[in-house]
């Protein structure tokens, strides 16, 4: 049979399709702006016919049915990537959380630490030959679909064809339902004064020819807003956004002196606009790769010269950062922030930092502090971190005692907090 009368043979109804999945099943989906919408909205349907179905998945956008609590007993998350959608369901136990790496999601599915009954995910309509591409999420979801004992496809008209280690074969997926949405779209805002005066602290550290690693939000935006000139950067990332696909667009990154994947820009998941999502599509300068290759920190390391971004909730005074939960309300989860902190520290002249503003809640609360909250959790310990800036400067702190890890930090922490901070020490017997 050749692929196109298999793609014919497969189709059907989003309702059909996840009739497959039985009580007590383990399944994962696709996350980010690779939710298959349709095929999770049949699965809602379905409470009351099911029980204790196991959901496995990363960053979910947007509002997501099966975690509404009226699903407790039907359905239960096991979030590998805690987001608004699962936030509440984590914190009131009626969900669970996996404090992993990244570049580890793999592992769980090929070792079958967690096995998998059905994997549902959305993809492009099939080429020529018969192959459909990831898309906008290559992640974990190639993992899932070799791993999986049932592949249910959402194909979307709207899923741009992304280059790369990102495709899968009709004849790999058992079930297939055409159906057409917008993918979700994250909107790209002016970075305020305290993350452009971040943005500026790094933006000194950039030399031409690096290659960068950088996240979404005013921060990441800042820096790739203020590169300008004949710089030839490179881009190594988990997530590629508004702000890079900008700066490619003007010439600043060209990934010509990268020293993997020289002129590629690596990537393993896409979140932004419908121009960023246009922009990807079968484009390729841009090769997406699942999370076990690009988060690999072996890997990451191979490209000389990574300045690798990060942001935290807080940083205590020995550089303990924790960047997962609020005391212990878990906010989202380790993502790529050691992957890459540890990836950019063996890299030859690599640069890895941990960029905050040094307060929250409009300067009622200060994000350097004497010890964690209670109940948070350590995502990089202090032995990681090298840089640490924030809008009133930069520390680097690795190969530092704890006295002059104390004093660096105290130095970019907000002055209405410095004497608070300064007292904490001393009384800690940090400071003599």
């Amino acid at each position: 049979m050749n692929w196109h009368d298999d793609f014919k043979a497969k189709l059907t109804t989003a309702e059909e399709a996840v009739s497959v999945i039985e009580t007590g099943d383990r399944v994962y989906y696709g996350g980010n702006a690779a939710i298959p919408q349709a095929l999770i909205r049949a699965l809602a349907e379905r409470k009351d016919e099911l029980e204790h179905v196991q959901l496995n998945h990363v960053l979910l956008l947007g509002d997501d049915p099966l975690s509404a609590p009226e699903m407790e007993g039907h359905f239960r998350h096991n979030s590998l990537f805690v987001g608004p959608a699962d936030r509440a369901a984590v914190n009131d136990a009626r969900a669970d959380y996996v404090p992993i790496f990244l570049h580890q999601i793999p592992r769980l599915f090929y070792e079958e630490i967690i096995p998998l009954d059905v994997c549902m995910i959305m993809l492009s309509p099939p080429d020529e030959h018969g192959f459909m591409s990831f898309g906008v999420e290559t992640l974990a979801s190639k993992a899932a679909s070799l791993t999986a004992d049932t592949i249910i496809a959402q194909v979307n008209e709207k899923m741009p064809r992304v280059l790369g280690d990102s495709f899968i074969h009709v004849n790999r997926v058992n079930k297939i339902v055409e159906h057409t949405e917008a993918l979700p779209t994250l909107e790209q805002k002016p970075a305020n004064p305290v993350e452009m005066a971040i943005g500026q602290h790094i933006l000194g550290m950039i030399e031409p020819g690096m290659t960068l690693q950088m996240g979404i939000g005013g921060i990441p935006d800042a820096v790739y807003d203020a590169l300008e000139g004949p710089l030839e950067l490179g881009i190594h990332t988990e997530m590629i956004s508004d702000g890079a696909m900008q700066a490619i667009q003007r010439g600043v990154v060209t990934g010509f002196r990268k020293t993997l994947h020289q002129g590629k820009v690596i990537i393993t998941f896409a979140l932004g606009s419908e121009e960023l999502y246009d922009y990807i599509d079968n484009n390729p300068l841009i090769e997406a790769h699942p999370v076990d290759y690009v988060n690999d920190p072996f890997i990451i390391s191979q490209n000389e010269n990574l300045m690798a971004i990060n942001s935290a909730i807080e940083v205590d005074l020995t550089g303990q950062v924790c960047s997962d939960s609020i005391g212990p309300k878990i906010y989202s989860g380790f993502g790529g922030q050691v992957d890459f902190i540890r990836g950019a520290a063996r890299s030859k002249g690599g640069k890895p930092i941990i960029a905050l503003p040094s307060t929250a809640k409009g300067g009622e609360l200060s994000r350097i502090v004497p010890f964690l909250k209670q109940g948070a959790g350590v995502v990089t310990s202090r032995a990681d971190v090298h840089y640490i800036i924030t809008e009133h400067g930069i520390a680097n702190i690795f190969g530092k005692n704890r006295r002059e890890r104390v004093e660096a930090l105290i130095d970019i922490a907000d002055p209405a907090f410095r004497q608070e901070l300064l007292d904490a020490a001393k009384e800690r017997k940090l400071l003599p």
